[in-house]
């Protein structure tokens, strides 16, 4: 098959940085977008397996010219599925291409922010966990750090850490927001929890870490504030391990190593310590943990952290239309039973990229209705398998020359 590119026009003003000009890619997303007029014809779209399409293009955008490569998936389609890829641990990273293939993905792109980097606390290292809300299969693997604590750009205006994007078990895609509702049951009385496998606390709570959480180092849990990630780590803490419901260990630093099945460790800090400290060995302590969603009563089967661009077909107000960078996101089109993976090439022709206004602006000429934006950079990488193939492909040049190991991602399933 003959590939052919197409290029897009933008303009300077974040309203209109990208001309309707995405035929190709707007067809596949069940758009028409009236007076279009492209540079030259469209790269055919690449069928991968039933209902997920590959394809790329150019867009002239503000910046220079940015290489879009896109997976569209069509969630009516009873043999398509989306999940979370992740590499068995919310505190461990992979390359996407390696979570794909271990899935047996057909697609994918990279997902959530994360804790890359801890220069701020000496001595401590960074745990590799997302920042957001994830779901795998329909389980809660963990909650959002606070705000402040996030890795990643500024968010926008009225977003906020908790904000995902998921497929319900209605097989429908959706915008939605989740917060975490837990308690400890302890013989004093019920205490509520903060955090579920976050590398991040807020100030005076009670975390819960489970076998999800891997091996990791909790301690940096225990450092920054709600508002500051780069505040020192808090020298008030303790930890008690809870085994099939009663307390069997405790200490007064967070501790590491694989948690058990059955097993549940318990991190404070100030207020939240100060009360993990009454409680004595043997007593019976139980933990219950929740996600809540914002906007709909429909269990997620998938769900993974980022932040809103794009709402009922509009962009959010506030959005960043000055930093150009390489940028992965999602759109969410035809009433949820569509998505459009996308992933800017990071390669020196093209690294100018877009900026957070023009992703907007890209999705919303597509046909998406709700767009999501997700971690970018060194970690944007899309990949493929193609029919026939045994492993999945890296379609775009991840801007760091290599994939990045990150902590999620979106896998496409389908069957070859």
């Amino acid at each position: 098959m003959t590939r052919r590119r197409r290029r897009i026009s933008a303009g300077g003003a974040a309203g209109r940085t990208v001309v309707a000009a995405l035929v190709a890619w707007g067809t596949l997303a069940g758009a028409a977008l009236a007076g279009a007029a492209p540079a030259g014809a469209a790269q055919e779209a690449v069928t991968l397996a039933p209902g997920v399409t590959y394809q790329e293009f150019d867009i002239r955008a503000t910046a220079g010219t940015a290489h879009a490569h896109v997976v569209t998936v069509d969630l009516d389609d009873p043999r398509v599925r989306v999940g979370l890829l992740h590499p068995g641990a919310v505190a461990a990273r992979a390359p996407v291409s390696r979570m794909a293939d271990a899935r047996g993905a057909v697609a994918g792109v990279n997902g959530d922010f994360f804790n890359i980097t801890e220069t701020q606390h000496p001595g401590v290292e960074a745990t590799g966990a997302s920042v957001g809300p994830a779901v795998a299969r329909g389980r809660v693997l963990k909650a959002a750090v606070p705000n402040g604590q996030r890795f990643g750009p500024p968010l926008p205006p009225g977003t906020t850490t908790e904000d995902v994007l998921g497929v319900g078990v209605d097989r429908r895609a959706r915008l939605d927001r989740l917060a975490l509702d837990g308690s400890v049951r302890t013989p004093g009385g019920r205490l509520p929890l903060g955090g579920l496998n976050q590398y991040a606390l807020p100030v005076d709570s009670i975390g819960a870490f489970t076998t999800a959480w891997g091996s990791a180092s909790r301690v940096r849990a225990t450092c920054g504030t709600d508002m500051d990630r780069a505040a020192p780590c808090s020298t008030d803490t303790y930890e008690v391990t809870v085994r099939h419901g009663r307390v069997v260990s405790a200490a007064g630093t967070p501790g590491s190593g694989p948690i058990a099945q059955g097993t549940t460790v318990l991190v404070g800090r100030e207020a939240g310590a100060r009360q993990l400290r009454k409680i004595d060995a043997g007593e019976p302590v139980s933990v219950r943990h929740r996600l809540v969603a914002a906007a709909s009563r429909i269990p997620y089967r998938f769900a993974v952290g980022g932040y809103p661009v794009l709402t009922g077909g509009r962009p959010l107000p506030g959005l960043d239309g000055r930093t150009s960078a390489v940028r992965t996101a999602v759109g969410v089109a035809d009433g949820g039973r569509r998505l459009l993976l996308l992933a800017l090439d990071g390669a020196p022709a093209y690294r100018s990229g877009l900026t957070i206004a023009e992703v907007a602006d890209v999705m919303r000429r597509s046909g998406a209705v709700d767009a999501f934006s997700l971690d970018g950079g060194g970690s944007t990488t899309l990949v493929t398998r193609e029919p026939g193939a045994a492993t999945v492909s890296v379609r775009n040049h991840p801007s760091g020359g290599a994939e990045r190991a990150v902590p999620n991602g979106i896998g496409v399933f389908s069957p070859s």
